[in-house]
């Protein structure tokens, strides 16, 4: 089965500089794929190429197998998007608006009034249906561009910032329909939230300066970190550092630190070579020498840490 979206060699220059580098992946029906990247990364620019907004200098979009350059038509009937800032007509109302999307989308009288119904229950607009859009918050607009984004229930939704302005209930319900959509449809979302990639993601781009830096599942995302598998404990004071020394006499361990100190306990991590998993080899080694540890747990990796690592300023 051929993916739904495929990027080919995709290039954009403004002038002298180059906002988009070489960038070539796909996403398949049933993957939610972040995109990720530091401001000025070039992110919104290729989901801009993408959709049809701007031209590419170079390189090939294609939306459900059409080229978005030469059957823009085609490609665009088959997506949702949700622009960055979700711009939208400020003298309607949220139903006037999608009514209208719903119009120029050619959708059927009765299909458009029953998706706009479905919609507004499904982004709980209820209550501003009939206020003009320029009055309402910031969240309310966002959750009005999302709901014209999934209309027409496209295959293929380009999100950018989706949860950008919202409260965490709002975070969270939109984090669920995403994730409520992905098993059938292609999604692509930009976000500088990295906990995202957790909760929605199937798979994580990051790019930098225009290029992709990284491309792979969030667990393999967290394995670059360097807290990768490294073993918290709370060990008593007069411990520390009999179990330090311990820990470092064990060849599978890189080094040992101290992360917090309280009147009768010590936060230790002990940061494993390669990243290989240690967990059981230091529970054994405190139990084996008496040494009572609480809260102990491996870490899974922090991905800023990743991001960091990954990325450079400008």
């Amino acid at each position: 089965m051929s993916p739904l979206i495929e990027v080919q060699s995709l290039r954009k220059h403004f002038g002298s500089v180059v906002a988009v580098d070489d960038i070539s992946f796909a996403v398949d029906r049933g993957e939610v794929l972040g995109f990720l990247g530091p401001n000025g990364a070039g992110k919104s620019t290729t989901m801009k190429i993408i959709t049809g907004y701007l031209p590419a200098t170079d390189g090939r979009a294609a939306v459900c197998g059409h080229d978005i350059a030469l059957q823009p038509i085609e490609a665009k009937r088959t997506m949702g998007y949700l622009p960055e800032g979700a711009p939208l007509y400020g003298d309607m109302t949220p139903t006037g608006f999608l009514d209208f999307i719903g119009r120029a989308r050619r959708m059927p009288r009765a299909e458009r009034k029953r998706r706009i119904a479905e919609v507004v229950e499904r982004m709980e607009l209820g209550e501003v249906l009939h206020r003009r859009i320029e009055t309402l918050s910031k969240g309310f607009r966002r959750r009005v561009g999302l709901a014209q984004a999934i209309l027409h229930d496209p295959d293929v939704l380009i999100l950018d910032e989706p949860t950008d302005g919202l409260d965490p209930n709002q975070k969270h319900q939109v984090r669920e329909l995403i994730k409520s959509m992905g098993d059938r449809k292609a999604i692509i979302i930009s976000t500088h939230i990295l906990e995202e990639v957790d909760a929605v993601c199937d798979r994580a781009i990051i790019i930098d300066h225009g290029k992709v830096v990284s491309d792979g599942t969030p667990a393999q995302l967290h394995a670059r970190s360097p807290e990768h598998n490294a073993v918290m404990m709370r060990v008593p004071a007069g411990d520390a550092a009999r179990t330090t020394q311990l820990l470092m006499g064990l060849p599978e361990v890189d080094r040992v630190e101290e992360r917090a100190r309280a009147q009768s306990s010590v936060l230790l991590m002990a940061v494993p070579k390669n990243g290989q998993f240690i967990g059981d080899l230091v529970a054994f080694t405190l139990r084996e020498n008496n040494i009572a540890a609480a809260d102990l747990h491996a870490e899974a990796g922090k991905l800023d840490d990743v991001f960091r690592k990954l990325t450079t300023i400008a």
